[in-house]
């Protein structure tokens, strides 16, 4: 499988994904192969989650500074 570009390119690819396991008609060998992919989905977008989360913590941080040293 190929990583999506982006964190909305997976979540996007993650809910096809999601509604083909939910359809009756998947056969249940398509089904497994479509399980392993929206594990990967899932484990790529939670990656670029914590990455997000990083660099709002690292502003904040840097933010905070900027106020500390402004103050008299």
């Amino acid at each position: 499988m190929k990583t999506p570009k982006t964190f909305e390119a997976g979540l996007a690819r993650l809910e096809e994904v999601l509604a083909l396991l939910q359809d009756e008609k998947t056969p249940l060998a398509d089904a497994v192969k479509l399980y392993a992919e929206a594990a990967q989905l899932i484990a790529g977008c939670d990656e670029a989650l914590q990455k997000a989360k990083l660099e709002i913590c690292e502003i904040d941080q840097a933010l905070g500074m900027q106020g500390e040293e402004a103050a008299p």
